[in-house]
């Protein structure tokens, strides 16, 4: 069970500061969490908890960080960013959490090279500053060629998964890709509750 007790940042010695994910399952299968000055992405179907799994990472404790939401409601905290180019993103970036809910919206009004170039620029500025950004995309919403493209530009890529059987919803979460790393070879199974996603503490095999 996620307890805002439970979430920490870990400094690991000799190796970049860990930031916490939010989801303590999720930082066990991580080894403590993301490393500090990572892109994230998060992808799913806008049911599959990404929202949620974006939002429990801003919500640590501790830290600030920022919300730029430009595909939402704006709830207390968030930045509306629905009428900015990503240009002006940048400037309103502040403390170690940041997210952007959604990159899919970006390239849905600006295009995958607009959409490409926000995302270089940003994470020279985690990497210079330690920070870590997440953002968010939907799948079946955009080509396969702009799919891999965004892939590559990410440092972290994890995927929830919604499967129905029979009568249950079997949620999981993969970690497909860390730079410079190994990824897990195992599914995070996980539930949403009224507190948002809680990850089991132990994994199953791909």
């Amino acid at each position: 069970m996620d307890t805002k007790s439970q979430i920490v940042d870990i400094p690991i010695a000799g190796k970049p500061k860990k930031r916490s994910t939010g989801i303590v399952g999720l930082n066990l299968l991580l080894d403590g969490g993301f490393p500090g000055g990572s892109v994230i992405m998060v992808y799913g179907t806008p049911l599959s908890g990404v929202d949620l799994a974006a939002m429990q990472f801003w919500k640590v404790e501790g830290e600030e960080g920022t919300y730029l939401m430009n595909d939402g409601d704006v709830e207390t905290g968030m930045q509306d960013v629905s009428e900015l180019h990503p240009d002006m993103y940048l400037p309103l970036m502040i403390g170690g959490r940041i997210v952007v809910d959604s990159l899919s919206m970006i390239i849905i009004k600006y295009g995958i090279d607009a959409a490409l170039k926000f995302l270089r620029h940003a994470r020279e500025m985690m990497r210079d500053r330690g920070a870590n950004l997440m953002f968010i995309v939907y799948t079946n919403v955009h080509t396969p060629v702009e799919m891999t493209r965004i892939m590559r530009a990410a440092d972290i890529v994890l995927e929830l998964k919604t499967e129905i059987h029979q009568s249950e919803i079997e949620r999981t979460l993969a970690v497909h890709k860390i730079r410079d790393s190994a990824a897990p070879q195992r599914l995070l199974p996980f539930i949403i509750t009224d507190r948002g996603i809680e990850a089991s503490t132990t994994s199953r095999v791909v």
